[in-house]
């Protein structure tokens, strides 16, 4: 399977893997195909940007649809466009469908903190799609000649922290705000700082040395970067 990712403004991973790194706070969301399924890893902000990278998904793979999604945490810049992809099988950490069903109300506010429009943010927030498939521990999605891995490796980042793994010529590991880039790492009043560095520590047992790392906001690093910002908030916490 060989696309052309970058005449849609997406980022080539490997073969049949791809990502696009959202304009406001650079949220990637990812794209893995396979023969019988395709999988999105986070859905963006709002319902029109949802519905803006299901069009471009559809155009890119001629006509397939998103048929499952992998919810990477539960802040508003990585769910609010689920609602966007009918039919889809939404996967998340145990727990996340109680509190996104909780705390609409909450994550509306913070979309609208940070920026969204008041009115985007309600309808998306109203329209919140809690995970069908809580995932525990490690999951296997298959999508048709090629298997994908869910690990809920948190509390960290959040309280629910889930990870993909691609193999591929180079594995890919999904890291969702686990990992950023393109600024500090984010620690929120629902963050559990003292276990982020044991859950980047499980990231990179599981993707290994070789493989490369796509944080939820900013460029794909290696892991001697993700090693690098697991020390840095093992220092910021008083963990080792």
């Amino acid at each position: 399977m060989d696309v052309s990712w970058e005449d849609f403004g997406w980022e080539r991973l490997a073969d049949g893997v791809g990502r696009r790194r959202l304009p406001g706070w650079d949220a990637t969301v990812g794209l893995i195909v396979g023969e019988d399924a395709v999988l999105l890893y986070d859905t963006g902000s709002t319902l029109r940007e949802g519905a803006e990278v299901r069009a471009q998904a559809q155009a890119l793979l001629g006509g397939r649809r998103v048929t499952h999604i992998a919810l990477s945490h539960p802040h508003f810049d990585h769910v609010l466009g689920t609602a966007a992809f009918a039919g889809a099988e939404v996967y998340g950490a145990v727990g996340m469908d109680t509190l996104l069903r909780r705390e609409r109300d909450s994550i509306r506010a913070s979309a609208i903190r940070h920026g969204v429009d008041a009115d985007e943010a309600a309808e998306a927030a109203d329209m919140v799609v809690a995970p069908h498939h809580p995932v525990s521990g490690e999951c296997t999605l298959d999508l048709g000649g090629r298997q994908v891995l869910l690990a809920n490796v948190g509390p960290a980042h959040s309280g629910h922290d889930l990870v993909l793994l691609v193999p591929a010529e180079r594995e890919v590991v999904f890291c969702g705000d686990l990992v950023e880039e393109s600024g500090e790492p984010q620690a929120g009043q629902d963050a559990i700082g003292p276990r982020w560095p044991a859950a980047l520590d499980r990231l990179l047992a599981l993707g290994g040395e070789d493989a490369l790392y796509v944080p939820g906001h900013g460029a794909v690093v290696d892991a001697a970067f993700v090693r690098a910002q697991r020390d840095g908030l093992a220092a910021r916490f008083g963990v080792s």
